[in-house]
């Protein structure tokens, strides 16, 4: 064993690059983004409310968006009834898009963040941004 001061280095070599990872944001505060909400078409709103709360939204969007698509492609239905009652055209481009038409600053904000891939834009078209 006359190689033992090399292999205990190498041990703790290893055991450095394994274990950076999860030592290099220890203390960092973890960026939170908002996605920008601020298009014309919600700006002039009287009441700026989703078809549910933004909280709701927040957690849910993609499990209600899987439910619209079920009951529009499958059953047909057309209109989504809200918590509060007020009813919605089940639609994400006339209904959704209409008001976050900032797909760039909106969707794919939280989508990259997150690291997700939505396919929703494999069957819709993806909406046009508007210059300001």
């Amino acid at each position: 064993m006359y190689d033992r001061g090399k292999v205990i280095a190498g041990i703790i070599i290893f055991l450095a690059l394994v274990t950076f990872p999860f030592f290099y944001k220890t203390g960092k505060a973890n960026v939170q983004i908002e996605p920008k909400i601020n298009t014309p078409v919600i700006e002039g709103l009287s009441e700026k409310k989703c078809v549910e709360s933004k909280e709701f939204m927040r957690a849910n969007h993609m499990q209600l968006l899987n439910e619209w698509r079920d009951a529009a492609v499958r059953d047909g239905q057309r209109t989504y009834v809200a918590s509060d009652g007020k009813s919605y055209a089940i639609s994400l481009q006339n209904t959704c898009m209409n008001c976050h038409s900032n797909k760039k600053e909106f969707c794919d904000t939280c989508h990259s963040y997150t690291g997700v891939k939505p396919y929703c834009w494999d069957c819709h078209i993806a909406p046009m941004e508007a210059k300001r």
